[in-house]
């Protein structure tokens, strides 16, 4: 594959593995949480590797990873289009809110969406990934949330998410195809709320307790990921629900967790905060998210396949 020079970053084409063969090329955006596990598991899967991230400390710790090409920029803008080879087999976008609001949500999602398509129609990118959110469906009912479902009505947080999820889907048309997986709560070693307010003696959550939470576990959010870019490639683009399957009232799990750990229990406040995703006099979201498409068009299946799995693994590791 011909790259020209003057892009800078001449070491991000396929280079070959000790066996002969050439290795894949992967750039991930965003490495928080989800990217930098997306990444390890990269890395051991043989890909030649590129990563985006604002963050410096997270540069340096995928350095240390292994990472052949990291790159410290904000998404949204271009400066880094002449650093990465628009050529690749696989790009992943998780990247995550900037903080500071709506603007924050604006810059990362939309915007950063809105800098990847421009980069992209200088190559050609095999496989996309854009990992949205639950958070765009409006539910208040409790009832079923399929990907058809309407999105009508919802959050601005969930619009700005809409509204990115229509850049890179179905794909400019240097991207072969592209997915959209709306994730579910990401939990997992190192991120799990509701432990941590038990261990840490901050007891009180707000709401009521009654809504339902949709889960999925990082590495379960990793293992979709796989499934969509190695799917077979007469499945295109599509919009997927990731999340465990399995809903749970948020008092359930706070009630399990407590007895799980015979720690005092959780107490909801009943009112509403930001915490919640509302302000004090809005409705909160209360769906019940069905996976049932990516199970049957991909074969994907979560390892953790409730709550009670996920943590029970978290807290074996205690």
């Amino acid at each position: 594959m011909a790259v020209n020079a003057e892009r800078g970053d001449v070491d991000n084409m396929k280079t070959r593995l000790d066996g002969g063969e050439v290795s894949r090329s992967m750039v991930i955006f965003g490495c928080g949480y989800l990217g930098s596990e997306l990444a390890r598991q990269s890395l051991a899967k043989g890909f030649h590797l590129t990563t985006l991230t604002r963050n410096e400390e997270t540069a340096g710790k995928l350095r240390a990873m292994g990472v052949h090409s990291v790159m410290e920029a904000e998404l949204d803008d271009d400066s880094w289009h002449q650093r990465i080879n628009p050529d690749q087999d696989y790009v992943v976008n998780c990247v995550g809110s900037a903080g500071g609001g709506l603007a924050g949500y604006a810059k990362s999602y939309l915007d950063g969406q809105a800098s990847l398509a421009r980069w992209a129609a200088k190559g050609r990118i095999g496989t996309l990934v854009f990992t949205s959110s639950i958070s765009v469906y409006p539910q208040t009912d409790r009832s079923l949330v399929e990907e058809t479902s309407s999105c009508e009505g919802g959050s601005d947080r969930g619009a700005l998410l809409l509204a990115a999820e229509s850049i890179g889907f179905p794909g400019p048309d240097s991207v072969g195809r592209s997915f959209v997986l709306r994730l579910g709560g990401i939990y997992g070693p190192r991120r799990h709320l509701f432990l941590d307010r038990l261990r840490t003696g901050d007891l009180e959550l707000p709401g009521d307790g009654e809504a339902f939470l949709n889960l999925i576990h990082r590495d379960d959010a990793c293992s979709a990921i796989w499934a969509s870019l190695e799917s077979p490639p007469e499945i295109h683009g599509r919009i997927y629900n990731v999340s465990d399957g399995q809903p749970i009232p948020r008092k359930q799990l706070a009630r399990w967790l407590s007895e799980q750990t015979c720690m005092e229990p959780l107490r909801f406040t009943g009112k509403l905060d930001s915490r919640y995703g509302v302000d004090s006099t809005g409705e909160p979201p209360n769906r019940r998210i069905d996976n049932g498409r990516i199970r049957e068009e991909l074969g994907w299946e979560p390892r953790y396949p409730s709550f009670r799995e996920g943590y029970a693994a978290l807290l074996a590791k205690v």
